[in-house]
């Protein structure tokens, strides 16, 4: 069993145009100002750090790393959820997803991927320059628009879109081998990852890639009615990457897991601030020390009744509660017999 480290915050929800959400080094100290210890840093964002750069030159990087260690704080994890969504996009999201990317590749699905593919591909060796061994991004989604279809999907068109996606994915995964770090896909609707079936349909056609793994985020999965806790009992291994986010699931006579297109505050299901919602994170953070997970508890805040203030600033003590301290020892050790083999043997019966 390992310690989770924590409390640390993603940033994308909170950078801004005003100070102190304006730059890393303000961002930094409001961070550590409410308890933070680490901080992911979403990489679109030039305001927190210039990816290019990261990826080419170690004195950026160390650079970067010394002003949040000014702040008693490290850099957990890169996050590259808005580039990696555009390695697969289904024509249908063309136009709300070239948002996303520079405005030179709009209207031209093929060059956008080929930027996004070099995105991820800065990301990995920014990461291994950062000394990083996980990576946050999503996976995309070709197969998105018939989840739930009608008419009927046509025999192999998921295939197919899995397909599709794995040889996307491989050349990128090869790179983040070869920085010796993790790609960690957010389960997440919306993406083709969207839940373990998903996962290991993707992971199938990558051979088991070794940095083929997982962002656990709870919150996905009580949206969906989907066992996350049992999740983590089939999916440890993979698991390399943590959000720490909430989320209830309140079905009525109008809704349910689908929610009609009811605004936030009004759906079934909801995300909420760390506490206020249904996820038992007593029983996620047991499971996860139970099995060896070392790596960070990242806050992401996405609430719709709750101001991201307050939500940031009762999001660390929370975390910070919910660590587990891993024994050094056994709790019956008091009681040792120090008995040998020999002595087991007889206390068996096997010595006569």
């Amino acid at each position: 069993m390992k310690t989770i480290k924590g409390p640390a915050i993603f940033l994308a929800q909170f950078a801004g145009d005003a100070a102190p959400f304006d730059s890393l080094r303000g961002m930094a100290n409001w961070a550590a100002g409410h308890g933070y210890k680490g901080v992911q840093i979403p990489s679109w964002d030039a305001r927190l750090i210039d990816l290019k750069r990261a990826a080419e030159s170690q004195d950026y990087c160390d650079a970067l790393r010394g002003t949040l260690a000014e702040s008693g704080l490290v850099v957990t994890e890169l996050s590259t959820h808005l580039q990696g969504q555009l390695v697969a996009v289904h024509p249908a999201y063309d136009l709300a997803f070239d948002g996303f990317a520079p405005a030179a590749v709009h209207g031209n699905p093929t060059a956008r991927q080929a930027w996004a593919v070099e995105q991820m591909k800065l990301a990995a060796r920014a990461s291994q320059r950062l000394g990083l061994t996980a990576h946050a991004s999503f996976s995309g989604a070709l197969a998105w628009p018939y989840a739930y279809p009608w008419p009927q999907r046509p025999a192999g068109l998921i295939e197919t879109a899995f397909d599709e996606l794995a040889r996307r994915w491989r050349p990128i995964l090869d790179a983040f081998d070869e920085a010796g770090v993790d790609v960690c896909y957010e389960i997440h609707p919306g993406e083709d990852l969207f839940d373990g079936t998903t996962f290991e349909m993707f992971l199938e056609r990558l051979g088991n890639h070794p940095r083929c793994n997982i962002l656990y985020d709870p919150s996905h999965f009580v949206l969906q009615q989907l066992d996350y806790l049992a999740f983590i009992d089939i999916y440890r291994d993979r698991i390399r990457a943590f959000h720490a986010k909430d989320a209830e699931f309140n079905p009525s006579g109008r809704q349910g897991v689908y929610s009609g297109y009811a605004p936030w505050a009004q759906r079934a299901g909801r995300f909420r601030s760390l506490g206020d919602g249904q996820v038992d994170f007593a029983a996620v953070f047991s499971k996860l020390s139970q099995y060896g997970f070392d790596g960070w508890a990242v806050l992401e805040w996405e609430c719709c009744i709750k101001d991201s203030e307050q939500g940031a600033a009762e999001g660390a003590p929370f975390i910070a509660q919910h660590i587990i301290q891993v024994a050094s020892r056994a709790f019956d050790d008091f009681a040792a017999s120090g008995v040998d083999d020999a002595a087991n043997r007889r206390m068996l019966g096997l010595s006569r």
